[in-house]
């Protein structure tokens, strides 16, 4: 296993949309474990492989909270939102913006077909962080960001607060 470089805004690989996954073989299992062990790191609560610059349908999230929860790794791939219902405003974060914290109106609850990182059928019901980590984690394979969901004065502060985080990051080098 090994930890891969996230991608962070505005790097425009992030706008690709995911491609479906057809091939389940030794490849996308060295991705969906690399991916795991790249967002324990990092850390955060989930990961699509477009974070990494890989365009395909698939995405991890692992909710569980506090350093003793046992492990909820979920591996999603070619996800499908069936239904959402419900709305929730949730301070969400992500990898590809880092330090950022924004509130995000979301669906309180969704359902989701999808399949596992073994290519088997699922369909689940998900609330609280799991069902915002599965929406935000989708945007990103569609090419959809956090920044997309905030008002033009929340998007252009974000802009450049990443932007110039950038330029510091570059500079340090």
């Amino acid at each position: 296993m090994a930890i891969r470089p996230i991608l962070h805004y505005p790097d425009k690989r992030l706008r690709i949309p995911g491609e479906p996954v057809t091939d389940f073989g030794p490849e996308l299992q060295t991705l969906v474990d690399d991916m795991a062990e790249t967002m324990y790191a990092a850390p955060g609560v989930g990961l699509a492989a477009t974070q990494l610059g890989i365009a395909k349908r698939l995405f991890i999230v692992d909710t569980a909270t506090g350093a003793d929860a046992p492990s909820d790794l979920r591996v999603v791939v070619n996800p499908v939102i069936l239904d959402g219902e419900g709305e929730v405003v949730f301070d969400e974060g992500c990898l590809s913006f880092p330090g950022a914290r924004e509130e995000i109106k979301r669906h309180a609850v969704v359902r989701v077909r999808a399949q596992d990182r073994h290519g088997a059928t699922f369909e689940v019901e998900a609330d609280g962080l799991l069902a915002i980590a599965i929406q935000h984690e989708n945007d990103h394979l569609d090419g959809k960001l956090m920044i997309d969901k905030l008002g033009v004065l929340g998007r252009r502060l974000l802009h450049r607060s990443m932007v110039k985080r950038q330029s510091a990051e570059a500079t340090a080098r």
